[in-house]
């Protein structure tokens, strides 16, 4: 599969986790992260695990060693957080690890093709 296409598919990976929906009236969005939340540590765990295969892609694609901490680094926040009731969904909402990982991935290719 093209770099493009795996770049695709995990962009639709992060979205659905963190960003697939609006809440209404407001600019606020959320995803399975935020809603699996409210399930404290089972919920959190769960979406850490799809997190992990965004991070194992990214290391197929060549993403710098630096670049798969912070992803990892990331996700554990995340999931630390995100396992707090009540606290943890709303840390889910806001911190979007997922989004965050795969600006890091984006950022590392760019500067991998500009070398």
């Amino acid at each position: 599969m093209e770099t493009a296409q795996r770049l695709a598919r995990l962009e639709r990976l992060a979205d659905l986790l963190d960003t697939r929906w609006r809440i209404p009236g407001t600019s606020l969005r959320f995803g399975l992260d935020g809603v699996a939340s409210i399930l404290p540590l089972a919920g959190d765990t769960a979406t850490a695990c799809v997190s992990g295969y965004l991070i194992w892609q990214s290391a197929r694609l060549g993403a710098s060693r630096m670049a798969l901490l912070g992803m990892a680094a990331n996700v554990a926040l995340d999931w630390a957080v995100g396992s707090i009731p009540l606290l943890g969904t709303l840390f889910d909402v806001g911190f979007k690890a997922n989004r965050r990982n795969m600006r890091l991935l984006r950022r590392h290719l760019e500067r991998k093709a500009k070398s």
